[in-house]
């Protein structure tokens, strides 16, 4: 056995467990997972008749963004006054109705901006106001000293950690004693806002999900009841996960507890506020929803301290996958990245849901051809019932929206490297140029193309694709058609042909065939049997102005290939394909000494014969 090349990794190599099927090998790690407690061993989870699960998403909750008191708790680079306005101007345009504007006992920055709403318009009047304070008499006076002056409704914010590790290691409070700080915290709110008409109130019981569910419903209830909350002026209970330990439906159960057990249940607003420790704060805000909160507070892209609070941007446009309104606005989801950059200093994800820049890129070749035929389907099935693309259901295979209702072109959605296949090659060209391919041809090329992408193993642009396309099926043939007439007497047509192969002219007279017919039979004498079993028409480009393309699959001495050719009208591309598919015969076969092809990528051309024909109806170039 080699020695191992991650020589600080232990390869488990315990016992495989008795008790796992044949077909499961896996062993016991070196991890120290006994260290740990499931969460039913940390924490009491009362419920045990749930109704949450049979509930469905029906609309879209209140949604609160953070990210400006987040702005200065979990970023290295806390944002500057200007980048907390972009950051609020964002907000404000994307329909954001509650903002959490900072935390202004906490830091200048914090207070300036809250003074900076008080003081100017930024702020329109449909806006609440969110500030957050610890339940501390000195911070609570600092931070309602902050929003005095402020003409929108106000929420000002009140937290404190109310589970069992925090309340003994980090507080050193027992449980009545806590309960005591909490409600003296809300009589000092109560005291030095209770008066102000604009102003509500907001608790949150830090660790909820940790926290004894008798204790913490106690606890809320009588914060309520200090500050009386009525029908016309709700108080907010806000449940955090502030620190993810169990799985999503755990959570789940906590927040249908507390809707179910909270007096006073028609003058509060349920809210949360899930971490994403374990990676599934999105799912744990959307259960906990079905489980009857009416609030999700978060970020946009889910910056927050450690993981990250919930992403609430991925979460409304859930919604919106859904056929539910998300009630905020990302049809221009690349400013909104942009902006949330360059105030946060962190790069979103390429493969963050919904904004990544590959999130509606396909490499795969079988999602390609998927992608493809999906949207060939959509724009038939808009055209026959008479509505445009963007009003008709959306049914693409793997893309669970439509990128443009995001404000995304479709240029990225299919793009090419060494796992790609015929359909995204054909997509690409399709695309770009205007280019159908038959199915075969897309087999034939997509060979072509793999072997390229095989050997770079680099992504390949349209550009380049094309390149291939032109080198591969129109480079400039041996044989040269100088020139071609065609003419009709008597119901019957005549075509005239000038060849030259190998240096030598050919001109031939036909009678009683096209034209495309006609030049078979002239290259058939020059012993070049091409027989043509397919011909597609195709365009090369967009508009009344675009070049014609031809594609022929033929058979020359047994064998059958492709050869394209392009040019200003159909006929002239038809006979530029077959010149090009003769011209793979006349290569091979020239002798030693005679002259190549000429180099290029263009079409069958129309050269100056000695001898050309009298009248040379059309260029082919």
């Amino acid at each position: 056995m080699t020695a191992s090349a991650f020589p600080r990794i232990s390869t488990p190599a315990g016992a495989v467990p008795g008790s796992s099927p044949t077909w499961n090998r896996q062993r016991h790690s070196q991890m120290p997972s006994h260290r740990y407690s499931d969460v039913y061993s940390r924490v009491d989870v009362p419920l045990t008749e749930r109704d949450w699960p049979t509930k469905r998403l029906t609309a879209a909750p209140l949604w609160v963004p953070v990210d400006l008191r987040d702005g200065n708790q979990a970023l290295a680079e806390p944002m500057n006054p200007a980048r907390k306005r972009r950051f609020f101007e964002l907000m404000v345009a994307m329909g954001y109705k509650e903002v959490e504007v900072g935390y202004p006992s906490a830091s200048q920055t914090d207070y300036d901006f809250v003074r900076l709403i008080a003081d100017t318009d930024i702020a329109p009047e449909d806006v609440t106001i969110v500030v957050f304070t610890p339940a501390r008499r000195d911070l609570i006076k600092r931070t309602v000293e902050s929003i005095r002056g402020i003409r929108n409704d106000i929420v000002i914010h009140m937290y404190t950690a109310t589970a069992p590790a925090w309340r003994n290691m980090v507080l050193g409070y027992n449980p009545a004693d806590l309960k005591e700080l909490i409600l003296s915290g809300g009589r000092d709110l109560l005291e030095a806002a209770g008066d102000m008409p604009n102003v509500r109130f907001e608790f949150s019981p830090e660790v909820f999900n940790l926290t004894e569910p008798h204790y913490v419903l106690d606890v809320c209830n009588a914060m309520t009841e200090l500050w009386d909350a009525r029908p016309e002026r709700p108080v907010i209970l806000n449940l955090p996960a502030t620190v993810e330990i169990a799985t999503p439906n755990v959570y789940a159960d906590q927040i249908e507890y507390m809707h179910k057990n909270l007096a006073r249940r028609d003058s509060v607003i349920l809210s949360v506020h899930p971490h994403n420790d374990r990676g599934t704060g999105i799912a744990c805000a959307e259960l906990a929803v079905l489980a009857g909160a009416q609030r999700v507070e978060g970020c946009i892209f889910g910056n927050g301290e450690r993981t990250g609070n919930v992403d609430i941007a991925t979460l409304a446009l859930n919604m919106h996958a859904q056929g539910i309104d998300p009630m905020i606005d990302f049809s221009d989801i690349d400013e909104i990245r942009r902006t949330v950059e360059y105030c946060n200093r962190i790069d979103v994800h390429p493969r963050h849901p919904y904004v990544g820049d590959l999130v509606h890129t396909a490499f795969s070749g079988t999602h390609q051809d998927a992608i493809k035929k999906g949207f060939a389907e959509h724009r038939a099935r808009a055209k026959a019932e008479g509505q445009a693309e963007s009003d008709i259901a959306w049914q693409v295979p793997y893309l669970p929206i439509d990128p443009a209702d995001l404000g995304r072109s479709y240029d990225a959605v299919i793009r090419v490297n060494s796992q790609s296949g015929k359909g995204g090659i054909a997509y690409l060209l399709e695309t770009e140029y205007g280019i159908e391919l038959p199915r075969r041809l897309q087999i034939d090329f997509a060979r072509l193309v793999q072997q390229h992408t095989d050997d770079s193993g680099a992504e390949m642009t349209a550009p380049e694709i094309w390149e291939i396309f032109q080198r591969s099926y129109l480079s400039t043939s041996a044989v040269e058609l100088c020139g071609y007439d065609t003419s009709e007497t008597a119901g019957e047509g005549t075509t005239r042909l000038s060849l030259r192969i190998r240096g030598d002219e050919h001109t031939s007279t036909h009678t009683g065939v096209g034209p495309v017919e006609a030049l078979t039979a002239a290259l058939a004498a020059e012993d070049i049997h091409i027989e043509i079993l397919n011909l597609h028409q195709t365009s090369l480009g967009h508009g009344n102005d675009s070049e014609a393309l031809t594609i022929i699959e033929y058979r020359l001495d047994g064998d059958v290939s492709w050869a394209a050719g392009r040019a200003g009208s159909v006929l002239a591309a038809s006979m530029a394909a077959v010149i090009n598919a003769a011209g793979s015969y006349s290569t091979v076969t020239m002798t030693e000494g005679q002259p190549e092809a000429p180099s290029g990528t263009g079409s069958a051309r129309l050269s100056v014969c000695t001898s050309p024909v009298p009248s040379v109806a059309r260029a082919l170039t």
